[in-house]
């Protein structure tokens, strides 16, 4: 297993490690306090493991060799996996809605004990600090499914902040818990959106952004001095493999020879240097 595949990995190993020990403390306190809330959030809790099983299962997979069925790989699995997990953060975020909505309508506000509290507290920054691994990993290794696991540990650090607030608030504050449980349902739904919207764009294809653009034209006149116009540019994602296939132009004088040897050169070079494989079609220019 490769450096990339092992921080994945690793961060979901972790995850699913954190939400066993968070779900039975929590559930423990609820049990003793008699908080049926938050024996509910210890479930919401386990359910995050989920999202920590999906990371896992998609690194494996998605780090499997290219063979004859699936020449570029299976990276893939990565957007899949992502759609998996904003398939259940959508689902929590249904929840806060639907919660947020039943509070409001009974006045209902959040009472909960000072062991409950700081169990509660605890969960806070353990999810935060799990969300913030997650992020980490995902910069490191690009994997979507990093990033959407963060939002997922990011869902129930915000949930044990909503508790919290509505704590210190509720009693003079009756429905600050039901709006702040209303607004983290919006940005949890936003969330879902973002999360399937890079997702569904690598799995159909998208035009590569400006900075890729203008460093393949750097390279290419780091091994070229004449003047080829690369245009038409477009970019296939599949994990850590990407193909781009673009034009370049030469003289319609030159032979086929030379210009498949510049073809090569530069497909070559942007190996090396940007770890692509391309494809280049060449026209001629009148």
């Amino acid at each position: 297993m490769d450096k990339k595949n092992r921080y994945g990995y690793l961060e979901g190993i972790i995850g699913i490690i954190a939400n066993l020990i968070l779900f039975g403390l929590k559930y423990w306190v609820g049990i003793i306090s008699g908080s049926l809330a938050l024996i509910a959030d210890a479930w919401h809790t386990l359910s995050d493991s989920a999202s920590s099983i999906i990371v896992v299962g998609s690194v494996k997979l998605s780090s499997r060799k290219a063979d004859d069925k699936h020449p570029f790989g299976h990276g893939r699995y990565q957007q899949i996996a992502s759609l998996f997990i904003a398939l259940l953060l959508g689902i929590v975020a249904y929840e806060f809605l639907t919660a947020s909505v039943e509070k409001f309508r009974q006045h209902e506000s959040t009472q909960f004990g000072t062991l409950a509290i700081a169990v509660t507290a605890l969960s806070v920054l353990v999810k935060e600090g799990l969300a913030q691994y997650a992020y980490w990993a995902y910069r490191k290794t690009g994997f979507e499914t990093l990033k959407a696991d963060g939002w997922h540990h990011r869902s129930d650090a915000l949930s044990s902040a909503v508790v919290l607030t509505g704590i210190l608030l509720g009693n003079r504050l009756w429905w600050m818990d039901s709006v702040l449980g209303f607004l983290i349902c919006l940005l949890l739904f936003y969330a879902v959106y973002e999360i399937v919207k890079n997702s569904v764009g690598k799995l159909l294809g998208e035009r590569p952004d400006d900075q890729l653009i203008e460093k393949v034209k750097q390279v290419i006149q780091q091994v070229s001095d004449k003047e080829i116009c690369p245009h038409h540019f477009h970019l296939h994602s599949y994990g850590d493999h990407r193909e781009l296939t673009f034009h370049i132009m030469l003289s319609g004088e030159m032979d086929i020879n030379s210009g498949h040897e510049i073809a090569t050169t530069i497909e070559e070079a942007l190996r090396e240097e940007m770890n692509i494989e391309t494809t280049i079609h060449v026209q001629p220019i009148h």
